[in-house]
C-alpha cells in the first residue's frame, strides 16, 4: 500500500464513519434525553462520544500534508497514534463508564481498519478532495494578514463592523449558502480565478487550508473567514445571518451569479449608507 492510498482511506472511512453516527444520533427519540429533559439516554452515550472521538481522529490525521506524506511504515504508526491519542476539548474526561466504553470501541474500529489495509496487497481508495489542518503558526499569520489588509475587528467583519461597507463589499443572507446554488457559485468564481486552495479560519476548532471544491462559505457555529494567498478577497460567515463577500470574489459574484440580488440582505441599504 502507497502513502496517498493509506490517507485517503482512512480520512474517507473517518468521514463517513462520522455522518453514520451523526444520523443514528439525530433518530434517537426524545432529543436523546430521559424523561426528566436534560440527562442523556443510554442510547445517546452509546453514539455522541463515538463522533467526537471520530472527529478528533480525523482531525489529527488530517495535520498532515497530503502532498508530502512519510513513508507508509511511518504513516501507519501516525495513524495508529492517531486512533489512540486523537483528542479534542469534546473527548476529556469525565466521562461515565458507558460514554468511556463506547469512545474506547471506535478508536479499537480505527486502529482495526488502518491494520486490515496494511496487511492487504491490493487496498484501493477513491482519492478525497485536499484539507489539512493549519498549524497555530499558520494560523496566526493568515489572522494578522485579514487584520491588516481586511480591517477584520475582534473576530468581526462587515456588517457587523460600524463602518460603511466599502464599494467591492457584498452582504447576503446566509440562506444563500444554503439554499439554491450559492455555494457553486462560490466555487465557480474561484476557479475561474485561478484559485485552486482556500484558506478556512474559524472562531474556533480547526483552521484549514483546502481543495476549492469543498470549500463552503457557511455559519455552522463558528463563524468563518475564507480567503487565499493572493489576498484579494474574503468572506465572511457571521452568527448574525449573513455572509459577506469583498474584493474580486464580491465582483465575481455580483458580474456573473444571475440570481444573486434576491439574497442581498435586506439591511443592505441601511447599513450601508451609515
Amino acid at each position: 500500500m502507497d502513502p496517498t492510498t493509506l490517507h485517503w482511506a482512512s480520512r474517507r472511512y473517518l468521514m463517513t464513519r462520522y455522518e453514520e453516527l451523526q444520523s443514528e444520533y439525530g433518530r434517537l427519540p426524545d432529543g436523546s434525553r430521559r424523561a426528566d429533559g436534560y440527562h442523556y439516554t443510554t442510547e445517546a452515550k452509546r453514539i455522541f462520544p463515538r463522533y467526537d472521538v471520530v472527529e478528533a481522529m480525523l482531525m489529527e490525521v488530517e495535520r498532515l500534508d497530503p502532498d508530502r506524506l512519510p513513508a507508509v511504515d511511518v504513516l501507519v504508526s501516525m495513524m495508529l497514534a492517531a486512533a489512540d491519542g486523537g483528542d479534542s476539548p469534546l473527548t476529556e474526561p469525565p466521562y461515565d463508564e458507558v460514554e468511556a466504553q463506547a469512545a474506547a470501541d471506535e478508536r479499537r474500529l480505527f486502529a482495526a481498519k488502518v491494520q486490515h489495509w496494511t496487511a492487504q496487497a491490493d487496498v484501493r481508495a477513491d482519492p478525497v478532495p485536499y484539507r489539512r489542518v493549519l498549524t497555530r503558526e499558520e494560523s496566526s499569520a493568515w489572522r494578522t494578514s485579514l487584520q491588516r489588509r481586511w480591517g477584520v475587528q475582534s473576530g468581526g467583519w462587515h456588517p457587523m463592523l460600524s463602518a460603511a461597507f466599502p464599494h467591492d463589499v457584498l452582504v447576503l443572507t446566509e440562506e444563500s449558502m444554503w439554499q439554491g446554488d450559492g455555494v457553486d457559485q462560490v466555487r465557480r468564481v474561484l476557479r475561474e480565478l485561478g484559485r485552486p486552495r482556500v484558506v478556512e479560519l474559524r472562531e474556533y476548532g480547526a483552521d484549514y487550508l483546502l481543495d476549492v471544491e469543498i470549500v463552503a462559505p457557511r455559519y455552522t457555529g463558528p463563524e468563518g473567514y475564507w480567503t487565499d494567498e493572493q489576498h484579494d478577497w474574503i468572506a465572511y460567515a457571521s452568527h448574525e445571518g449573513t455572509v459577506a463577500f469583498g474584493g474580486v470574489l464580491s465582483a465575481g459574484l455580483v458580474a456573473t451569479w444571475p440570481g444573486v440580488d434576491r439574497w442581498r440582505w435586506p439591511g443592505w441599504q441601511a447599513f450601508g449608507n451609515r
